[in-house]
């Protein structure tokens, strides 16, 4: 079981940036020491033949159907380009 002392948990804090305040060290390191040895029971634990999850309740995307839509109409697309030439949106070059 780790134990973490106030001080090493002074060295947490500090590393990340957070301000506490001395009284509440003691506290913050019995929660930290909490947070490891609760890591170390999951580190106990046989996980082998676990698939991964992504979620924690079983569920599939929904999927559209991957079909073609509003084309084949590139004189009106492009009518709203500032610029167009030979059926492409022309821009500015912009690296020399």
């Amino acid at each position: 079981m780790s134990q973490i002392d106030p001080e090493t948990a002074r060295k947490v804090a500090k590393l990340a940036r957070i301000a506490v305040e001395d009284a509440e060290l003691a506290r913050l390191a019995e929660e930290l020491s909490g947070i490891l040895t609760f890591m170390e029971q999951l580190n106990e634990l046989d996980v082998a033949g676990v698939e991964p999850m992504v979620s924690v309740t079983p569920m599939r995307l929904k999927r559209r159907a991957d079909g073609v839509t509003d084309g084949g109409m590139p004189d009106r697309i492009l009518a709203n380009a500032p610029d167009a030439r030979e059926g492409f949106f022309a821009v500015p070059k912009v690296v020399e």
